[in-house]
C-alpha cells in the first residue's frame, strides 16, 4: 500500500486524489473509485461533508479504504463536532490505522439545505491542530502515535512585508503539511511560493498544490460557482472553449500542470481533484511522465 505520510517524509514528490461522496454512496462505489484512480495515488482524501454537504462519515470511508488496501487522508471539520467528538473520532481513525489528517474548519452549509442544521464551531482549525498534535505524546489517553497533521491555505497575492502569520500559527500548533486550495493559475502559485519563501516556514512543513483535471467548460464553471477558493484562470477556461476535445484538452492542460508545479520550488507534491472521470487523473498522471522525458 502506497502511504502518504511516508512518502512526503522521504522527500518523493507526492500525488493525491479524492473521491466524490453522496448520500447515496456505498462500499462498492467508494471501492470502485480507488480502483479507478489507479496504483500512482500516495493517498486518496476523505473530504468531511465537503461544502456542507452531507454524505457517510470519513471515518467509515477511511475505514473501508484501509480494508481495499489504500491508504486515507481522513479530513475532519470544526463545523461538524464539538472538541469532544473530534477528540474521539481522532482516536477511532488512529485505532482503525489512519496515519494522515486533514483538520479544517468547515464550509458553510448551502442555504438550500433544510432544515438548518447549527454550525457547531467549539474550536477553530489552529486549535484543532494543537489538540491533534498533544495527542501524540499524551500517554493517559492512549499510547504515543505516530501520524502526520495537515492543514489548508489559499493561493494568493500577499502584501509586502506579508510574514504568513495564520500558517505559522497552524505549524507551530503541529501543522505538517498543508494542500492548497484548487488553483489552476500557475503564475500565481508560483508567486505565492516565492513569497513564503524568506519566511522559513519551508523548512517545518510540506506544501501540495492542489489543482484539477476539467472535463468540460461546463465542469469548470460549476468549479467556479460551488467551490469555494478555486481559481481557474480565463487562459484554462479558453483554451478549453476552443478545444475539438475538451475531455482529451483537460487530461493534457492537468499533465502539464503536474510538471509545472514539479518546478515550483518548495511544493512537494499536487492534489488532483477530477469530477465524474476518476480515471482520467492516471491518464493524466502518465502524461505528465511522458511530458517529463
Amino acid at each position: 500500500m502506497n502511504n502518504f505520510k511516508n512518502s512526503i517524509q522521504s522527500g518523493k514528490f507526492v500525488i493525491t486524489s479524492e473521491i466524490s461522496l453522496t448520500p447515496e454512496s456505498n462500499i462498492q462505489e467508494i471501492e470502485s473509485q480507488a480502483r479507478a484512480l489507479g496504483d500512482g495515488i500516495d493517498g486518496i482524501l476523505v473530504t468531511d461533508n465537503q461544502a456542507g454537504q452531507l454524505h457517510m462519515s470519513p471515518i467509515v470511508v477511511g475505514s473501508i479504504l484501509l480494508n481495499s488496501n489504500i491508504d486515507p487522508i481522513v479530513q475532519l471539520s470544526c463545523r461538524n463536532r464539538n472538541r469532544i467528538s473530534l477528540l474521539s473520532d481522532i482516536l477511532g481513525c488512529l485505532t482503525l490505522g489512519v496515519s494522515s489528517f486533514s483538520l479544517i474548519r468547515g464550509d458553510k452549509v448551502p442555504e438550500e439545505y433544510q432544515p438548518r442544521p447549527k454550525a457547531i464551531m467549539d474550536i477553530n482549525a489552529t486549535e484543532l491542530i494543537s489538540m491533534a498534535q498533544k495527542l501524540k505524546s499524551d500517554e493517559i489517553i492512549s499510547p504515543p502515535r505516530n501520524f502526520i497533521i495537515g492543514g489548508v491555505l489559499t493561493p494568493h497575492t500577499p502584501k509586502d512585508g506579508w510574514q504568513a502569520k495564520n500558517l505559522r500559527k497552524k505549524v507551530d500548533s503541529g501543522a505538517q503539511f498543508f494542500f492548497t486550495h484548487t488553483c489552476l493559475d500557475m503564475d500565481l502559485l508560483s508567486a505565492f511560493m516565492k513569497k513564503i519563501g524568506p519566511t522559513k516556514i519551508l523548512q517545518q512543513c510540506y506544501i501540495v498544490a492542489g489543482i484539477a483535471l476539467l472535463e468540460s467548460t461546463e465542469n469548470a464553471e460549476w468549479l467556479r460557482k460551488n467551490r469555494p477558493n478555486v481559481i481557474i484562470p480565463n487562459q484554462i477556461m479558453n483554451r478549453l472553449k476552443e478545444a475539438k476535445d475538451q475531455e482529451a484538452e483537460g487530461i493534457k492542460i492537468c499533465s502539464e500542470q503536474i510538471n509545472t508545479v514539479k518546478k515550483i520550488p518548495g511544493i512537494s507534491g499536487v492534489h488532483i481533484i477530477g469530477s465524474k472521470k476518476l480515471e482520467n487523473i492516471p491518464l493524466a498522471i502518465r502524461a505528465s511522465i511522458n511530458l517529463d522525458e
